[in-house]
């Protein structure tokens, strides 16, 4: 709520009580395609004592009166705690929960909004695409979707769509195919992945269709995550997203099993970190710990619930579909 509104002007929702039966009739929805699926609901804990490594995603830090002596955190996304449960020996299971993430607010995004993540076991990169696509198709308004998913590897996405190769083409190169000004090249400086994803949002998500979905695949090797190098191409990663339009509703992956190498790539998220001058977090022991006594194979992916509720509401503004909003 600003500063310059008093409570008197502004305890009112901001989503409709139509927009409410909306996003009540789509949960349920949701959860009936889990059960045909046979696939289990799971409770992760909100709040954790670490904090995700990834450089692009800010924690929000509490306080608890019990443990005045270190930060905890609300979840980012229920992921380590579910990967957790399949070290465990949990089946395919899946969660409908609210995140929070810090740094974020304006008409896609808000600090804390409500995220569908689930994991198929033994599930490989074309069938959990295939699962998230029939998830979406679920749940948005028919009349939106009017033809199949468009498909592209983010390398063929970025050569369709601007003629630069992700993949192989020098830095300079990147740089000249976005629109920038000085403030932005400072902060992005040699930063590659920081300009592909600025391409990524002027230049090629801009072109994808508004009536059907757009699926990008296979992304660089430096932009993997928490997801497996492809086995035939370690160039790229068994990784995806899907969109409608340039606006991204989903993000998964063939999940990296190999606790060793996920340190690793922990330990690069925190130099990223120091380099960029945010604050180092103490990693999830936990949840290194549980990769380490074993990962079954699997895949998994997150949905914005909150976008698809805006794609059926038609509107472009997140705001309008969140009962309160900051």
């Amino acid at each position: 709520m600003s500063e310059s509104v008093s409570p008197a002007e502004a305890w009112q929702p901001a989503a409709t009580l139509a927009t409410a039966q909306r996003r009540a009739g789509m949960l349920a929805s949701a959860r009936e395609y889990f059960a045909q699926q046979n696939i289990l609901e799971v409770d992760s804990p909100i709040l954790s004592r670490a904090a995700v490594s990834d450089p692009n995603i800010e924690s929000v830090s509490a306080q608890l009166q019990i443990d005045l002596s270190r930060d905890y955190f609300l979840q980012t996304s229920p992921e380590f705690s579910m990967k957790r449960l399949l070290c465990a020996g949990y089946p395919d299971i899946y969660e409908i929960c609210k995140v929070f993430r810090d740094g974020e607010s304006g008409k896609r995004h808000q600090p804390e909004f409500t995220m569908v993540e689930w994991y198929r076991r033994d599930f490989g990169l074309q069938e959990i695409i295939h699962d998230t696509v029939a998830f979406v198709a679920a749940l948005v308004d028919p009349v939106v979707l009017n033809a199949p998913p468009s498909v592209f590897s983010y390398q063929d996405a970025f050569m369709h769509f601007t003629g630069v190769d992700p993949l192989h083409d020098g830095l300079q190169d990147l740089m000249r195919s976005t629109d920038c000004d000085a403030q932005l090249q400072a902060s992005l400086g040699t930063h590659r992945d920081g300009w592909l994803d600025l391409i990524l949002t002027q230049k090629v998500a801009p072109g994808f269709a508004r009536d059907r979905l757009t699926v990008v695949s296979h992304y660089p090797a430096s932009q993997a995550a928490l997801a497996r190098l492809t086995p035939d191409n370690p160039v790229v990663a068994d990784r995806f997203e899907v969109f409608l339009g340039d606006l991204e509703l989903a993000n998964g992956y063939v999940e990296l099993t190999d606790a060793r190498e996920q340190r690793a790539r922990c330990a690069r998220d925190q130099e990223l970190r120091r380099i960029s001058g945010r604050r180092l977090r103490l990693l999830d022991e936990t949840f290194l710990a549980a990769l380490d006594a074993g990962m079954p194979a699997c895949a998994g992916v997150a949905v914005g619930f909150d976008r698809l509720l805006m794609i059926n509401s038609g509107t472009d503004d997140i705001r309008n579909v969140q009962s309160f909003t900051f």
